[in-house]
């Protein structure tokens, strides 16, 4: 009755005002609706403003607020308004703004997107105030300025000056969060979803995606239990195990994992964890990037099975990276492909004096060279004195892989060049055994003929005891280089380096199960067991050139791939992760059906690393030394003749009778030649797996 009759007595009054002051409720509403129109032209305007006058406001804002503190601190000082004596007074005192401002500037306090700023960037922001302020002390003391006290320029504006600066941002952040970002589209509400993850970043892009409006934040989950019930930038922070209730209650289809990329081990548990929800995984771009506006909440990606099977990286051993490349020439076969080019990244940041890449196709050799351009041309500094030359050729041209050593003085060689793709050389066995081992031998010759210091072949874990026609190919090339390096008179360093399958290289499984799913499936999967060890394209570029700087000659380094994947749980893991249910007998109504296609021809269940068990440790932990058996220089020319022969003649048999004779454990499954087919596969299909290779 009370709160009526107040309402009642308040619509008294207003409407006795209205009828004394002649203005109808028509006025009124008409006058806020155009009050409203001006607020909103105003926002879009300033929200539309070039990122340029933003900054220039600001900066102009600031210079402003220092100038005020400048004025206050000597006011307070002397306990009256401050005039300045002097122009040349006004001078020196308008120095502190300005100082201030230029500090801004220079340390990329206006690169700061305003709305983002937390505790970190008001931390940038107070250092820089410290900086003016030792600036225009120094500028005070050399001018003698008697009159300017030190308790003004090292106590009172400082701490004023600092003040009014992080109160600014404050109320300017708050502004922008509160009614600075455009209206959504009418009708479209923001989807909520669930942050995991309570630090700094979770705070971040709450305010981010606050900001944006596109979602609405409705719980934070994080495992640490003292954090649980407490509450950060208004929103309640739950145990992980709260999730399912959250997805039920509030219908979260979303979780963006908030946790750095350097967190690795505990990002892969979460989400293996988060695999159990129906829910899409997402995660966040580099936060610093965030901060600085270089990126933003529209840069949020899918978690990628890279994110799933990542290990904790190992940091590189900058001598050996340096070691073979600094100052050197350095030609990279293959240079365009998958491996081949991030060995080229990965060379150029060592400074190599030159780099020559060679690659038999076009397109990829173009792309890489536009490439390297662009790096040099971002650091010319570093990078400037660097020569790049693109060499266009097969490393099966003899007269041409002199020609690039020779004319460009190589030291190093890192051999890329090689056609991979198992069914693609099986059904194709002289192109394939003409580029990855003919290659090799031309490669090797034209190296140790011309002086070349170190030569290191990028070979494969099908190369063990291999099923098919590439695995043979390249260990028969491998053999090769062995065959060289036990040559008393060979001053050539020549070296090999092993290891599996790197992720969403071109063909790789990853990359086609991305492709199925955004068709919508089916995911084909060989088999329900076969396994695969994986690496980043990265990090095992990295690893090559370290365990190249290692070699002294003939050995056979094998790369630690960490823990073998199978196959068939890789799928189901990129479903689950986009938000998705795999369709099979449990799941009938499920999104992404897996079609189960059989072992093609020459695959194994799963791949090896070592022929034999004789391996040293080195001084990376992630690289190892084997010493494994070789052919007698004489015993193996004789074979490459015959090899040859077959080749030119096209015949089959012949070249699967010379593969068999000098390649250890090879088994020919080439039209079921060699035993039977479907023999063949039963074998491989009930060999057991070995759980780590190298361990």
């Amino acid at each position: 009755m009370v709160a009526l009759g107040a309402g009642s007595a308040l619509s008294g009054s207003a409407r006795g005002w209205v009828a004394a002051s002649d203005v109808s409720g028509e006025d009124i509403v008409e006058a806020t609706q155009a009050m409203a129109g001006t607020l909103a032209r105003l926002r879009t305007w300033a929200i539309d403003l070039p990122r340029f006058w933003k900054r220039f406001v600001l900066a102009a804002s600031d210079f402003f607020l220092l100038t005020l503190a400048v004025w206050l601190a000597i006011s307070v000082r002397y306990s009256t308004p401050f005039l300045p004596p002097s122009a040349g007074d006004v001078v020196l005192l308008l120095a502190a703004p300005a100082i201030g401002v230029a500090t801004f500037a220079w340390f990329g306090l206006y690169r700061l997107v305003t709305r983002y700023i937390t505790i970190r960037g008001s931390g940038r922001l107070l250092k820089c105030i410290a900086i003016s302020v030792l600036i225009w002390a120094v500028l005070a003391l050399l001018l003698d300025a008697k009159w300017l006290p030190r308790s003004v320029i090292l106590v009172l504006y400082p701490i004023l000056g600092g003040g009014l600066i992080f109160l600014s941002r404050q109320v300017y952040s708050s502004a922008l969060r509160s009614f600075g970002v455009p209206l959504l589209d009418p009708g479209r509400e923001p989807r909520p979803v669930v942050i995991y993850g309570a630090g700094r970043t979770a705070v971040q892009l709450l305010d981010g995606l606050h900001s944006s409006g596109e979602a609405r934040v409705v719980g934070i989950l994080d495992d640490t239990s003292s954090m649980a019930g407490q509450y950060a930038g208004g929103v309640k922070i739950y145990k992980s195990d709260k999730l399912e209730r959250l997805i039920e209650r509030e219908g979260v289809k979303e979780v963006i994992l908030a946790l750095p990329e350097s967190r690795r081990r505990e990002r892969r548990e979460i989400l293996k964890r988060l695999q159990l929800y129906p829910v899409r995984v997402k995660t966040l771009p580099d936060m610093e990037d965030f901060a600085t506006g270089r990126a933003g909440v529209s840069d949020l990606r899918p978690i990628e099975v890279e994110d799933l099977l990542g290990r904790d990286p190992v940091p590189a051993d900058p001598g050996l990276l340096a070691l073979a490349i600094r100052g050197k020439a350095v030609l990279v076969t293959g240079a365009g492909g998958s491996i081949g080019s991030e060995l080229v990244r990965q060379i150029l940041r060592q400074a190599p004096a030159r780099l020559v890449l060679l690659d038999a196709s076009e397109v990829a050799l173009y792309e890489i060279d536009i490439e390297v351009a662009d790096i040099i041309a971002a650091s010319p500094e570093r990078l400037g004195a660097t020569e790049v030359v693109a060499v266009l050729g097969s490393v099966t041209d003899r007269k041409l892989a002199r020609s690039v050593i020779q004319r460009h003085a190589v030291a190093t060689i890192f051999h890329a060049a090689a056609y991979k793709h198992v069914p693609i050389v099986e059904a194709n066995p002289v192109a394939g055994l003409t580029n990855n081992t003919i290659g090799t031998e031309v490669m090797a010759e034209a190296a140790r003929g011309l002086g070349v210091e170190r030569f290191v072949l990028v070979s494969t874990d099908k190369a063990v005891r291999p099923t098919n026609i590439m695995g043979a190919s390249k260990r028969l090339a491998e053999l090769i280089l062995q065959s060289h390096a036990a040559d008393p008179a060979c001053r050539t360093v020549f070296t090999m380096v092993r290891f599996g399958n790197v992720l969403d290289s071109s063909g790789s499984v990853v990359r086609r199960f991305r492709k199925q799913i955004q068709a919508g499936g089916p995911l084909t999967v060989t088999h329900k067991d076969v396994v695969r060890y994986f690496m980043s394209i990265p990090e095992a570029a990295s690893l090559v050139l370290q365990a190249g700087a290692m070699a002294t000659g003939g050995e056979v380094f094998v790369l630690d791939m960490g823990e073998p994947v199978k196959i068939d749980e890789l799928a189901r893991s990129m479903v689950r992760l986009l938000g998705l249910d795999v369709r099979d007998e449990g799941s009938p109504d499920g999104d992404i059906a897996i079609a189960y296609v059989g072992l093609r021809p020459g695959e194994k269940l799963y791949e090896e690393l070592l022929i034999g068990e004789n391996t040293m440790p080195t001084d990376h932990p992630l690289i190892r030394r084997s010493c494994e058996p070789q052919l007698p220089a004489e015993r193996l020319e004789r074979e490459l003749v015959v090899l040859r022969s077959a080749m030119e003649k096209g015949g089959v048999d012949d070249i699967v009778a010379v593969l068999e004779r000098t390649v250890e454990g090879y088994v020919a499954h080439l039209g079921g030649r060699g035993m039977d087919q479907g023999q063949g596969q039963g074998q491989l299909m009930t060999t057991e797996a070995p759980s780590r290779m190298l361990h």
